[in-house]
């Protein structure tokens, strides 16, 4: 046995030996096992998605099982017990089993059709099958053939419904429309096709436009207590921010050039301290925008694992509306990453539209809000070429915030990751703070995005940097007084 054992070593050493020479002729260099594989983020081709319209809601008139129960010992002197099981009955009735109609638990309740899940409730008479969506208060129905929908899937963000009713107009039209390779293929993975209605309810606890999503706990940092004087500490972030240097090397060229000493992990104290200030006030500031919106998401590491940066933009102003951090690339950072825009937004377009790609989390989000009242388009751009009008029509804007990601990436990449969300949150709040207000764009003639006359009237980007966090202290001395 141990002579097998060495005898296969051998052998996959000396496959090894063949590969890596291999190798060498190839691409001319030796591989060692010992290298870190660098796995960039999964870069998906996103499945095609179809939202249907909303079902009709019926209301359940409910009863109370309890007033029912005392109706019965009025009327018949006695109370009505619960149902009397045999020892070794197979068909129990699961204990988190309850009455949709009127909440009578399991102890009442009747296995009705042998363990394929209907009941009949002993209190109310009434039948249900556990299978078919009820809520203690609506019922779910198809809008085209008014059958009740059924429960098929639990996601995690979602429960999913579908109707079973194969009368339904939906599903033979759907059906009807088919090819005969269609028909055929459809036989074989009836999965490839969709060809009945399907809703989604989703679980989040999120209010869309309410102040309940917002951020109460205003920053508590005084900037004059720092141990470098406004212009100092607008020299390190024009550094840092602006030309995208490294910590390191920020501190280097503050004592290469302006002989001041400070270490690498100072100015990430002071990127830190200024990021939370400006924050409430790049999120409150009473932009002037277009009718023109576009998202993306973009990546970067944070603590050795990859995370998503949602950013959506106004394409005609240059300016950021939307840049949430999430590890996730999932249909609720979506919904917020929206959500954010929305609350900039003074009045809601009638024909307000997002144009994104072809990631299904933003149909989604759209779902997701026109359930709440809430309404707009998602124009999606899929793919590298336009195989399609709305592809065609769109590109343009979706290449604009591209071509933003490339600017954030520019500046990322000095970082080579970062060891803490904080830290990363901080760099990403300045910025944006930098590309709003601070930075000359070209498609707007070298000015920047929002015009602020006390910037303006700075001589240099140092004393801008330093009028900035003065405008953002005043305001979050406002929303203290007014808190």
């Amino acid at each position: 046995m141990k002579t097998i054992i060495i005898s296969l070593l051998l052998y996959i050493q000396i496959q090894w030996q063949l590969i890596n020479y291999l190798m060498v002729l190839v691409v001319g260099k030796n591989i060692n096992l010992k290298d870190k594989i660098k796995t960039p983020p999964v870069n998906q081709i996103y499945a095609q998605m179809q939202i249907d319209s909303f079902p009709k809601l019926e209301t359940i008139e409910l009863l109370d099982y309890k007033k029912l129960l005392a109706e019965h010992l009025h009327q018949n002197g006695k109370e009505l017990k619960p149902v009397r099981r045999h020892k070794n009955s197979k068909n129990k009735v699961p204990n988190t089993i309850t009455c949709p109609y009127c909440g009578a638990p399991h102890i009442y309740l009747y296995d009705n059709n042998g363990g394929e899940g209907q009941f009949l409730c002993k209190v109310c008479s009434k039948t249900f099958n556990y299978k078919i969506i009820y809520s203690k208060a609506i019922k779910r129905k198809c809008p085209f053939c008014d059958h009740t929908l059924v429960k098929i899937k639990e996601r995690k963000e979602f429960d999913i419904y579908k109707c079973k009713n194969d009368d339904c107009s939906y599903y033979k039209v759907n059906l009807s429309l088919m090819t005969k390779d269609d028909k055929k293929r459809f036989e074989k993975a009836p999965f490839l096709f969709k060809v009945r209605y399907i809703y989604r309810e989703f679980k989040y606890d999120f209010k869309p436009l309410s102040n309940d999503n917002l951020e109460t706990n205003l920053p508590v940092v005084d900037i004059s207590k720092i141990h470098c004087s406004s212009h100092t500490l607008g020299l390190i972030l024009t550094y840092h921010i602006n030309y995208g240097l490294s910590s390191r090397r920020t501190a280097a060229i503050m004592m290469d050039i302006h002989q001041l000493k400070i270490s690498h992990q100072t100015v990430l104290n002071y990127a830190d301290a200024v990021s939370s200030l400006i924050k409430p006030f790049v999120d409150d500031y009473p932009y002037e925008l277009s009718n023109s919106y576009c998202g993306d998401e973009t990546y970067l590491k944070v603590k050795g694992k990859w995370q998503y940066l949602f950013f959506f933009f106004d394409s005609v102003k240059k300016i950021i509306l939307s840049y949430r951090l999430s590890p996730q690339r999932d249909t609720l950072s979506a919904i917020k990453a929206l959500n954010d825009v929305l609350l900039k937004i003074k009045t809601l377009p009638d024909d307000l539209a997002f144009i994104v790609d072809g990631n299904p989390i933003y149909l989604l989000a759209q779902h997701y809000f026109a359930q709440h009242g809430i309404h707009f388009d998602i124009h999606r751009v899929i793919g590298l070429t336009n195989e399609d009008p709305i592809s065609t029509e769109y590109r343009p804007l979706k290449e604009i915030i591209e071509r933003l990601n490339r600017t954030f990436k520019r500046s990322y990449k000095t970082t080579t990751g970062f060891k803490s969300s904080a830290g990363s949150i901080a760099f990403i709040n300045l910025f944006v703070a930098y590309f709003n207000f601070l930075r000359p764009h070209s498609a707007l003639e070298k000015k920047v995005p929002v015009l602020i006359p006390e910037l303006d009237a700075q001589p240099h980007m140092p004393a801008r940097w330093g009028k900035l966090i003065e405008l953002a202290q005043e305001h979050i001395i406002i929303l203290q007084q007014s808190a």
